[in-house]
């Protein structure tokens, strides 16, 4: 196969995967956007209605300081929680892996 027609290859191949990225983080994007009808009114979640839930987020988070961001660090759904189970199911597999290929049949006569 020469280079151009593995290029155009590629090509194709990226724009199958980048399409639908791209259209998942458009339609992610939409609700903050906001929405405006054709006589100018504006829709659900506008850049205002965003302005005002944040600023109450701050508000509460600055009435109770001794609640904390709120963060479950050691909760099983917490960071620390996902971060020991994806260890742990990680570091199987990577140790299963690295187990069996000391004793594959191409593994090095003599070195293990």
């Amino acid at each position: 196969m020469n280079k151009k027609i593995s290029a155009i290859i590629a090509g194709a191949m990226t724009a199958v995967l980048l399409i639908p990225a791209m259209s998942i983080a458009y339609a992610e994007a939409v609700p903050y956007l906001g929405n405006v009808g054709p006589e100018g009114q504006t829709g659900s979640y506008t850049l205002e209605e965003a302005l005002k839930l944040s600023q109450a987020r701050v508000a509460k988070a600055a009435e109770n300081k001794g609640l904390g961001s709120g963060t479950p660090y050691f909760a099983v759904d917490g960071i620390f929680g996902a971060l020991g189970i994806s260890t742990g199911v990680f570091g199987s597999i990577a140790f299963a892996l690295f187990a069996k290929g000391r004793k594959g049949k191409y593994a090095a006569q003599g070195r293990g």
